[in-house]
């Protein structure tokens, strides 16, 4: 068999940014430190192991919030400068401010100053680096498509599917425009198709749509591929990988083949610690709000005028009907024609009300329906019930969702905000049906930084 070609996967990527940020951070303030005058974080002290561990620490949690380690922004010259700027500046700011664990405040201050350069400039030349060399073609993955037209076709749809990956062939039953070197499934062998290609290292297959004789001859072939070492993925399982939500193919009368709880939801750890992490957040999030109340009540008089709170009925835990408290970000008698899905630039929202959505300020008072155990910090976001009576009919699996605690963020909320047709509300529905199969800690910590990304940048709607 050639030998196959390297590439960088996705998850390798995300690795290497975060190694080499903190490998050229380090080694550009223990160049500093031996060659200048730049003494802040002294090298040959017996804590410099503690001071780089919590820079690091520091410098990725920051990082991963200012979306630092997003490959789309890695791609481009501009976001990451921005993006390792501000990160940057907050790594500084926390840094310096962290008694004990890091190196006490330097006499001259121009030292901060030096710290934050080399937190930044390095980074941003080793990331132009990585555009010019790393990200490119040559160290994409090279796969071979299998599958109907109309499969390739939602495949190729996908951003993540088409910036990292190289398709040197397809095959299909017909031609698609935008890809070269057609096969035809009907005569097409596999095996010759790899040795004319040898960098292909995978191929992703869906047989729906094809004849029964098709599908055995595809099956022989690709038996003997995979004695030979290619990998051989679905569809469905390679789509869940590149989107992070379901396929439309799981939502059949055999949707118990692929949605299933995740395992954490039988370990008594991980729900004990997620609920005291709730009730700690929680109790935060209303001390926090109870300070910033009176701007937000100074706010509503002269932007929203009118009533601050108002209740709301959600569907929530196995289908349960209970009562949200929500901050009023709408006009006054918003929905006397009925209830009607918010959209975006919903101009029932007032001009005070478009800062407390960009903030989730409006969310906030929900944090008291943490703590009564209506919702959990992360989860399906609950919907009202005249819309999930709606969606119950055109959506059948919609139901499903409510086997878990509703919360006040989920991942179908910080990846696809609103949905106003019964075909957003289907994606959202996969999202959600993805973070119950595939719940656990890291995940919940992934939404809690998306989320709080969310709230920095005003991306709220």
């Amino acid at each position: 068999m050639p030998k196959k070609s390297k590439y960088i996967d996705i998850s390798e990527r995300k690795l290497l940014l975060r190694v080499f940020d903190i490998t050229v951070i380090i080694v550009s303030i223990s160049i500093a430190f031996f060659y200048t005058s730049f003494n802040y974080i002294k090298v040959n002290n017996n804590l410099a192991y503690l001071w780089f561990l919590v820079l690091a620490v520091y410098y990725l949690l920051f990082g991963e919030v200012f979306q630092l380690y997003n490959l789309k922004i890695s791609s481009n010259g501009f976001t990451v400068v921005r993006s390792t700027l501000i990160t940057a500046f907050v790594t500084t700011i926390f840094y310096v401010f962290s008694p004990y664990i890091t190196p006490s405040l330097p006499e001259n201050r121009l030292q901060i100053v030096a710290f934050f350069l080399m937190l930044s400039v390095p980074v941003i030349l080793w990331r132009f680096l990585y555009i010019r060399i790393l990200f490119s073609p040559k160290y994409f993955k090279t796969i071979i498509v299998v599958g109907h037209t109309s499969v390739i076709d939602r495949l190729t749809e996908l951003k993540p599917f088409t910036s990292l990956h190289n398709i040197p062939a397809y095959v299909s039953n017909e031609t698609i425009e935008g890809l070269q070197n057609f096969h035809d499934v009907t005569s097409v062998d596999l095996r010759k198709l790899i040795k004319m290609y040898p960098a292909i290292t995978e191929i992703v297959i869906s047989t729906s749509g094809f004849s029964t004789d098709v599908v055995k001859e595809i099956n022989k072939q690709l038996i003997t591929l995979f004695e030979k070492g290619i990998n051989i993925k679905s569809f469905e399982t390679y789509y869940e990988e590149v989107t992070d939500r379901i396929p439309k193919e799981y939502l059949t009368d055999k949707f118990y083949k692929e949605i299933n709880f995740s395992k954490n939801e039988e370990n008594s750890f991980y729900l004990f610690v997620r609920r005291i992490t709730e009730i700690i957040i929680a109790t935060i999030g209303l001390l926090l709000l109870v300070s910033v109340l009176p701007l937000i009540i100074i706010g509503n008089l002269l932007g929203n005028r009118g009533p601050l709170f108002y209740v709301q009925e959600r569907v929530g835990f196995k289908g349960d009907i209970f009562k949200i408290i929500k901050l009023r970000s709408m006009v006054k008698n918003a929905e006397s024609n009925g209830a009607v899905w918010a959209e975006k630039n919903d101009k029932r929202i007032t001009f005070f009300g478009k800062f407390l959505r960009r903030t989730r300020l409006d969310e906030s008072p929900q944090f008291f329906n943490v703590l009564k155990g209506d919702m959990s910090i992360i989860g399906p976001r609950p919907e009202r019930p005249e819309f999930v009576n709606e969606l119950e009919k055109d959506i059948p699996f919609y139901v499903i969702r409510h086997i878990v605690r509703p919360g006040l963020t989920g991942w179908a909320q910080v990846n696809y905000p609103y949905a106003n047709s019964f075909e957003e509300q289907e994606t959202k529905l996969r999202y959600d049906l993805y973070y119950i199969k595939e719940r656990n800690a890291f995940l919940d910590f992934k939404i809690l930084i998306k989320t709080i990304t969310t709230v920095l940048f005003f991306r709220g709607q």
